[in-house]
């Protein structure tokens, strides 16, 4: 049985870090806008934007427990952009395409950002074999079969991501776009996937992501390692987790990696509330169950 590692100091300046940007943005991303607010906030009519809503999956509201939605100031801030490029001769859908990729995530880190932004998501402690096998499914189950999906792995450092190269050469190949990002030596903007390096510090050098960015196939798995494991095993090592099929958690991770990777950030493809199919969700983790097995 291996000993939990103690959570460091590091640890402790991460949730610190995670905090100041919760405390930092949350005049901005905490959702307390009725639709009757924001359709006098934006000078649009409820029912036009029920309208975007049920179109094109924007804006997309929080629920609360009760079941009313909300939208936050970051919502106003949006939607006013894609009246702007509306009001200058773009088509809806494009306007709502470049609205959303100005409005860059805060948080440099998925992982960061699907915590505060989706605390329904569980989080659980997972060994890496464990999420080896998790990854491999969905790149098996997802990532090889949706539909035009933008694809994303963080793999922190570029030797474990050359271990998994033809794997992800083969899914960049029937792919809408495929991103990889590590501590590479540099940027490749002509490889396939795109490989962006990751600086010294940035937050995702510490993190291990898959993201299936696609209208049928949604899913993303995200996780961050746990500081103070120098002396455990490398197949033992330890990580926090998330995982989930949810579209609207998917989207928000796809593009805190298309930021991070300055690159176009996905177009939103999904109906509000939509996540994968549970058949599509049952041979993921038949799948899982699989490699597990296969590397215990």
């Amino acid at each position: 049985m291996v000993s939990m590692p103690t959570i460091d100091r590091d640890a402790q300046v991460h949730a610190s870090e995670m905090s100041e940007m919760s405390s930092t943005n949350s005049s901005t991303d905490e959702a307390h806008l009725s639709i009757g607010d924001l359709a006098d906030r934006t000078g649009l009519s409820p029912a036009t934007l029920r309208m975007w809503e049920t179109r094109h999956g924007f804006p997309k509201p929080q629920r609360l427990d009760s079941g009313h939605r909300r939208y936050s100031e970051d919502d106003v801030s949006t939607i006013e952009r894609v009246v702007q490029h509306k009001d200058a001769g773009t088509r809806l859908e494009q306007a709502i395409r470049r609205a959303m990729a100005d409005a860059q995530p805060a948080a440099p880190s998925v992982y960061a950002y699907l915590r505060r932004r989706h605390p329904a998501v569980g989080v659980h402690r997972l060994k890496k074999t464990t999420l080896l096998a998790l990854s491999w499914a969905i790149e098996d189950e997802f990532c090889a079969k949706a539909d035009r999906a933008s694809i994303y792995g963080a793999f922190q450092k570029e030797h474990y991501y050359r271990k998994a190269q033809p794997r992800w050469t083969e899914l960049a190949r029937v792919a809408r776009s495929a991103t990889v990002l590590a501590d590479f030596g540099s940027d490749d903007r002509d490889a396939s996937p795109v490989e962006v390096h990751l600086a010294d510090d940035a937050p995702m050098r510490r993190e291990w992501a898959v993201v299936c960015d696609a209208p049928d196939l949604p899913v993303v798995l995200t996780a961050w390692e746990l500081p103070g494991q120098s002396d455990v095993r490398d197949r033992d090592r330890l990580f926090e987790s998330m995982w989930t099929v949810d579209a609207a958690a998917v989207h928000d991770a796809a593009r805190v990696c298309a930021s991070v990777a300055g690159v176009e950030a996905p177009p939103v493809s999904n109906p509000p509330g939509s996540s994968a199919d549970p058949l599509a969700v049952t041979g993921l983790f038949n799948r899982m169950v699989s490699y597990v097995d296969r590397l215990s």
